[in-house]
C-alpha cells in the first residue's frame, strides 16, 4: 500500500491504546487524571474523525452494513456522555469517580467490540485496500487536527455531547 496506513489497523491501533488507558485509569499505582485527559482526547479526536470521514465513505460500499455505521454513530454519542460524566466528577479515586469509570469503560468496550466485528470486518471484506489506505490518510490528518484543537478538555466535551 506504498507505506499508507489502512484504516482498519489505525482505527485498531487507538482502540488498544483506549483500553490500555482504561486500564492506567482503574489503577491507584497511575496518574488516573492524566490518562483521563488522555483518553478524552483520543475518544473525542477519533470518534469525531470516524464520522467525518470513514463512516461516510463505508456507506458507499455495497455490503457494508449502513445500520451498523449509524449504530456506531448512536454508541459514540454514549461514550461520549459516560466521559463527560466521568470528567464531571470532582475527586479522582472516589466512589463516584469509580462508578463514572465502569460506566465509561462499559460503554466504550461495548462500542470498540461491535465496531471490530461489523464495521471494520465489513470493510476488510468490501473496500480495495487502496481505498482503506486513502481513507487511513485522511483520518489520521482529521483526528490530529481535533487533537491539535485541545479537543479532550472538559468545554469541548461537553460541546460534542451538545452537538448531538
Amino acid at each position: 500500500m506504498s507505506g499508507k496506513r489502512d484504516v482498519v489497523a489505525v482505527i485498531l491501533e487507538d482502540h488498544r491504546t483506549m483500553e490500555g488507558l482504561l486500564r492506567r485509569m482503574r489503577s491507584v499505582e497511575e496518574d488516573r487524571g492524566a490518562a483521563l485527559r488522555e483518553f478524552a482526547a483520543l475518544l473525542i479526536a477519533h470518534g469525531e474523525a470516524e464520522e467525518a470521514e470513514v463512516y461516510p465513505a463505508l456507506k458507499r460500499f455495497r455490503n457494508v452494513d449502513n445500520e451498523e455505521v449509524e449504530h456506531g454513530e448512536e454508541e459514540h454519542h454514549e461514550g461520549n456522555e459516560a466521559l463527560l460524566a466521568l470528567m464531571e466528577v470532582e475527586e479522582v479515586g472516589s466512589d463516584e469517580w469509580d462508578e463514572k469509570l465502569e460506566e465509561l469503560a462499559t460503554a466504550v468496550t461495548h462500542h470498540l467490540d461491535e465496531e471490530e466485528r461489523t464495521i471494520l470486518n465489513g470493510a476488510r471484506e468490501n473496500v480495495p485496500d487502496e481505498r482503506r489506505a486513502e481513507l487511513g490518510e485522511v483520518f489520521l490528518r482529521d483526528r490530529k487536527k481535533h487533537l491539535e484543537a485541545g479537543c479532550g478538555d472538559v468545554d469541548s466535551v461537553r460541546a460534542a455531547v451538545r452537538a448531538h
